[in-house]
């Protein structure tokens, strides 16, 4: 009787020994682990909030409210301090989230970007800025609302604070875009956030010396 030839199934699937097939079970298992982990970071970096978009975005949200002050009838005095006193809170909100999470980390992380040669000159730089902003926005209360006086103020503000994002933009947030991990600028933006909604109502302006914020976050 002739002998039949192996079926190609067998070679297979039936021919091995146990323990090679238990091994490419295992490979087959760990290769699709492998797949579903890297399906889920892609998934959590899609997801990922960054604090330097955040900051953009506070940027724009600013210089929209100040365009809307230059919009707004100069005799509605009412309209005129509701914007007003909403920005006014916003700017010192948005400075001292900066100051208590965003530039810390700069300092730690950074290199330098945009013309600044260290993290430290970047920092020193926009601290500084940070009270040229709440000396500006102070001086406006010197000012009845709607007065030519007033409107000189609110243009000063806008100018300094205007000045401090473009070089913010360039500097700081370029380099912890640059240097910072994904992980770390989310969980800032998280805590960046919190920080702005439970304060929506505003703090206390207060001015910090450079060097000594500095010499305490470094």
């Amino acid at each position: 009787m002739a002998r039949r030839a192996p079926d190609r199934r067998d070679i297979s699937f039936g021919a091995g020994p146990p323990a090679r097939r238990r091994a490419s079970g295992r490979t087959t298992a760990v290769a699709g682990d492998a797949r579903d982990c890297k399906a889920r970071r892609v998934k959590r970096e899609g997801d990922a909030m960054d604090i330097t978009q955040l900051i953009l975005d506070d940027h724009h949200e600013q210089r929209r409210l100040f365009a809307i002050l230059e919009q707004i009838d100069r005799e509605d005095e009412e309209k005129l301090t509701a914007v007003w006193s909403h920005l006014a809170a916003f700017l010192e909100v948005h400075a001292k989230a900066e100051e208590d999470f965003f530039y810390p980390e700069l300092l730690r992380t950074g290199q330098g970007a945009g013309g600044k040669a260290t993290s430290e000159d970047e920092t020193e730089d926009a601290i500084g800025d940070h009270n040229e902003i709440r000396d500006a926005v102070a001086a406006v209360a010197g000012h009845t609302v709607g007065t030519n006086g007033w409107y000189a103020a609110v243009a000063h503000a806008n100018e300094v604070n205007s000045d401090h994002m473009g070089e913010e933009e360039r500097q700081g947030l370029t380099d912890f875009r640059l240097h910072a991990s994904l992980e770390l600028r989310h969980d800032l933006a998280a805590a960046f956030i919190a920080f702005e909604a439970s304060h929506i109502s505003g703090v206390r302006a207060q001015d910090v010396d450079p060097k000594v914020y500095i010499a305490e976050n470094k």
